[in-house]
Order: structure tokens, then C-alpha cells, then sequence
């Protein structure tokens, strides 16, 4: 599974406060869509850095909706309960600009009750001549108190290494994996089907199951037997774009997701094939992917195309594997939840695509495939000033499953061009039966002899 050490990072607070903007900062390019207006973060919320020499992955989450039921008393706390639930520590970023409002007392009062670091970002203090406006925070009683510039990158990577500096050496995560067999993280946009079709491998009503999108609010873990197997099945909220997240019990939602991503051995990407698959779907199962999972896609509702007599079934499953073309390996399963057609075979599939995702293979098998692939199709030249020079493998190893992670030693790394990465990924797929399970390719220059 992918790092079960690795913390998260919530940025939190209340809407057009800068938390895209800082989310893009730390990333490093421009990952999500900003714009001077409140909810409008459309892009990826995860993304796994590297602060002072730790890994981490940073969650963004979606500005908080003053019209949601409730009210923005209610969206505020909704959004912190989740982020205390679900992160490790806490960016509270501000409007520096607007001042102290009562959101952000509410927020600050409920994150002063959970044991964890919390980060007082006041953001737009673009110059040190603003910074007297950090005053009017002071009063919200967070030991560790920033003036930054989100915008402009002032002071946001220190106030982020002295967050991480405050966390444990290692986070224990998952609870051990013999007591819960393989763990599988059902996720997908909302109304999908993930909550029937957790009922129906349960073999009883486990999930509260309704027509109305959102009724799933947290992660909820079922085991399930099957063959003398041992399951746990995590039923996630559904994903909407975070922008779309009106709903006050839906602002953890995206958060709880990565979390179970993060616990999980398998994902289950769960789509609706009368609508089609669309790009949303492609987001939860690049999601999933990234995260290091191995992934099923089951195309739900199956029964639905099936009565169709206009709609070709065919043409739903190209649709489909268009869709998802960035994972031609991942298989797409027809099911049907209602009926329980399709799913006579899913454990087995479970099975394979885990042992896939936890497979080793050995140095040695491991360097005679990368002999074999070479030579069936060779690195482009590298270019080096007027000279053309060959670029050599030497040596191949693996560092890691869970996502399988093999580091290949070359003379030059950065002359080897990305279709040639794919080609890699896929004979090693092909050779070692890694279909269903992310790859990860690392390409290193071996020191000089």
C-alpha cells in the first residue's frame, strides 16, 4: 500500500483565503485553478512532497460554503472536525487583509482541542510593512503564528518546516494486516453505486444506502469472508469536485478519501455505466493510483446499459477504457450491484491485482529482463553539446512494493524521454504480471567508475 508512515498536511479555513494558491506554492506549479472567487478549486487536493528532508502529503480542501445548511458556523466546524479526524497536522490560513472574522474564531476554537500541531498562516501580508495587521490574530492563541504571502511564497516554507519539525519521527497507520486481510477502498464520485455494492459483498444491509448523493459521510470499514479470505471493505464518501462539496458534511469528504487510499491495498474505482465514464472519474482513479494503490474499475449499473436496446455495450466499455487510457492495464469489470451480476469473479480479481502490487522480483530476474528490453528497443541518443552518445543501462534493483518501485542505474537519466519510461513500465507489466498495480520507475546515473 502506499506509505503507511507518510502524514498529512491539512491546509484549512474558511473560502478565498488563499488556500489553492498556497497549495499550488508548495507543490510547486500550478495544480489547482485559481481564481478570486470562493469555491472554485477544480484540480488535484493531494499532492506528496518533501519538507526538511520528509516526505508528507498535503491535502487541500475546499473553501467552506457560507449558504450550506447550517450556516457558516456549520461549515466551518464540519470542515475542522474532518481535518482533526484525518490529518496529522494543520495549515490555518487567514485573510490577513479582511481581518479577524467570526469564522475563524469558530475554527480556531474547535482546532484548539485536538492534541495536534496546528500552523496559523495570516496570508496576504505581502510586504513586512503589512505585517502589524498580524496582530489582530495574535488574539486566536496559536503558539506558532506566521505573516505570509501565499502569492508571493513569503515566509510559507518556513512556517511549513517548523509545522513538520513538530510531528513524531514515524506515524503508526494501518492496524496489522493479518487482523484485516487485503483492504479495499470503494471510491468514486457520488451515487455510484458504492454503498450497494458494499451491501451486496457484505451479503447484508451494512451501508445506509439511498438514492440521494452524499449519504455516505464518513469511512465506514466492513469485513467480509469469502473463500476463507479475510476483507476489509472501506466505503468512502463520494467524491465531487471540491468546488461542488455545497453540502456541510461533505467538506471532509475528500480528506477522508485520501486517507483510506492511503490505508488500502486495492481500490475499487466505481463508476456509473448508464451515464458513462466521465472526467471525474478519471480524477478519483488517478487518485487512487497516485496513492500507490492497485486498482479494479467496476462500471457499475451494468443491467441499466444491458436493458438499453439503443445503447451498444461494446461501445459503453471503449468509452470506458478511453476514459481511463492512462491506465490501460487497470481491468474494468461490468457489474451490477442491484443484481449482483459481474461480481462472481471480483475477489479473485482483488487477489491477483494485490499480489501484484506486493510482488518481488528478484536482482538477478530483474536485470536480465532489463538486458532483454534494451535490447529489443534501445534508449534514444542523448544529446551532449554537437555529440551524440548512447545512452547504457547498467544495472537494475527493486526498492519497494506497494507500489512495486525499481531504480534503474544509466548513464545519463535525464536524456531517457518519457516514452521510453512507458515502454519500461509496460514490459516489466508484460514480463512480471504487474497488471492492475502503479509502477514506479527511478532512474539514477551510476557514480563514475
Amino acid at each position: 500500500m502506499a506509505d503507511t508512515n507518510l502524514p498529512i498536511v491539512a491546509i484549512v479555513g474558511r473560502p478565498n483565503v488563499g488556500k489553492s494558491t498556497l497549495f499550488n506554492r508548495y507543490a510547486g506549479r500550478r495544480r489547482v485553478l485559481v481564481e478570486n472567487r470562493p469555491g472554485l478549486t477544480r484540480d488535484r487536493i493531494a499532492e506528496e512532497i518533501e519538507v526538511a528532508g520528509r516526505r508528507l502529503l498535503l491535502v487541500d480542501t475546499a473553501g467552506l460554503d457560507p449558504d450550506a445548511a447550517g450556516g457558516p458556523a456549520a461549515a466551518v466546524q464540519a470542515q475542522a472536525r474532518a481535518a482533526l479526524d484525518q490529518a496529522d497536522a494543520i495549515l490555518f490560513i487567514v485573510d490577513g487583509r479582511s481581518g479577524r472574522l467570526p469564522e475563524d474564531e469558530g475554527l480556531a476554537r474547535l482546532l484548539h482541542r485536538a492534541p495536534k500541531p496546528v500552523s496559523l498562516l495570516v496570508n496576504k501580508l505581502d510586504l513586512p510593512q503589512h505585517d502589524a495587521l498580524l496582530a489582530d490574530f495574535l488574539r486566536l492563541g496559536f503558539e506558532r503564528c506566521h505573516a505570509v504571502s501565499a502569492e508571493h511564497g513569503r515566509e510559507v516554507w518556513e512556517a511549513l518546516e517548523e509545522l513538520v519539525a513538530e510531528l513524531p519521527p514515524e506515524l503508526a497507520r494501518a492496524s496489522d494486516t493479518a487482523e484485516q486481510g487485503v483492504r479495499i477502498a470503494v471510491v468514486g464520485r457520488p451515487n455510484v453505486g458504492k454503498s450497494s455494492l458494499v451491501n451486496r459483498l457484505a451479503g447484508e444491509e451494512r451501508v445506509v444506502v439511498s438514492e440521494l448523493p452524499g449519504t455516505t459521510r464518513d469511512a465506514i470499514d466492513t469485513r467480509v469472508e469469502h473463500a476463507g479470505r479475510l476483507y476489509t471493505l472501506v466505503d468512502t464518501a463520494g467524491l465531487r469536485r471540491p468546488g461542488r462539496r455545497t453540502r456541510t458534511a461533505e467538506r471532509g469528504s475528500a480528506l477522508m478519501t485520501v486517507r483510506s487510499l492511503e490505508r488500502a491495498d486495492v481500490a475499487l474505482v466505481v463508476l456509473d455505466a448508464a451515464e458513462g465514464a466521465t472526467d471525474r472519474d478519471a480524477s478519483v482513479a488517478s487518485l487512487a493510483r497516485e496513492r500507490g494503490c492497485a486498482v479494479l474499475v467496476l462500471a457499475n449499473k451494468w443491467d441499466l446499459v444491458e436493458q438499453r436496446e439503443s445503447q451498444d455495450a461494446r461501445k459503453v466499455q471503449q468509452a470506458i477504457q478511453h476514459a481511463l487510457r492512462f491506465m490501460p492495464d487497470a481491468p474494468v469489470l461490468p457489474v451490477s450491484a442491484h443484481t449482483g451480476a459481474g461480481l462472481e469473479g471480483l475477489f479473485a480479481l482483488v487477489e491477483r491485482v494485490a499480489e501484484a502490487g506486493a510482488r518481488r522480483i528478484g536482482t538477478a530476474e530483474l536485470n536480465r529482463w532489463l538486458k532483454h528490453a534494451v535490447a529489443r528497443h534501445e534508449p534514444a541518443m542523448a544529446q551532449r553539446g554537437a555529440r551524440r552518445k548512447p545512452v547504457k543501462f547498467h544495472y537494475a534493483t527493486q526498492t519497494g512494493i506497494r507500489p512495486p518501485t525499481f531504480v534503474l542505474f544509466c548513464t545519463d537519466p535525464a536524456a531517457i524521454q518519457s516514452s521510453y519510461r512507458r515502454f519500461l513500465e509496460n514490459r516489466l507489466r508484460e514480463s512480471f504480471d504487474l497488471r492492475g498495480t502503479p509502477v514506479r520507475l527511478r532512474l539514477r546515473a551510476r557514480a563514475r567508475d
